[in-house]
């Protein structure tokens, strides 16, 4: 709180004396909000190393999934702002889960993975809106944010 003593006004509003920290004009200490990340892959395995790496990296990961789903119930609940989503998921595929959560008001951006090359999904990818695809031995919070960022 700032004592009476030290707060004067002017014609402009207050002005604040012997803090010189407030004078700096555009300067921001805070550091960079976290992209938030929800995992969603059915190898309890990978998705700790997604998280251990992602986290790593800067990111935060907010939530994990194991099916198709629970990817959308935890989508809705946690509101990410990217979706790691594997391919072949049970209950519903990873494109499916892409598809439902593009349909969303507020639709994460979705990057697909999977341990196969690109190659093996080209056809479903083309018409995926997901923002693109990388595969899980190239995984890099770098490789993900490229892939967001090349889109926004």
């Amino acid at each position: 709180m700032v004592s009476a003593s030290r707060l004067t006004s002017t014609s402009r509003g207050p002005r604040l004396r012997g803090y010189p920290e407030a004078r700096t004009h555009g300067c921001c200490h805070d550091g960079p909000v976290a992209t938030t990340l929800l995992i969603v892959d059915d190898h309890a395995g990978f998705r700790s190393f997604a998280r251990a790496l992602m986290e790593a990296e800067g990111l935060d990961v907010v939530g994990e999934a194991e099916d198709g789903p629970s990817a959308l119930a935890e989508a809705g609940r946690l509101d990410p702002d990217v979706v790691l989503l594997d391919v072949m998921l049970p209950g519903l595929d990873g494109f499916e889960v892409c598809d439902r959560l593009a349909a969303l008001a507020a639709r994460p951006a979705v990057v697909l993975t999977s341990s196969r090359d690109a190659t093996s999904y080209a056809e479903r990818l083309r018409r995926s809106s997901a923002r693109g695809f990388v595969a899980k031995h190239a995984l890099s919070a770098s490789a993900l944010l490229a892939l967001i960022e090349a889109e926004s």
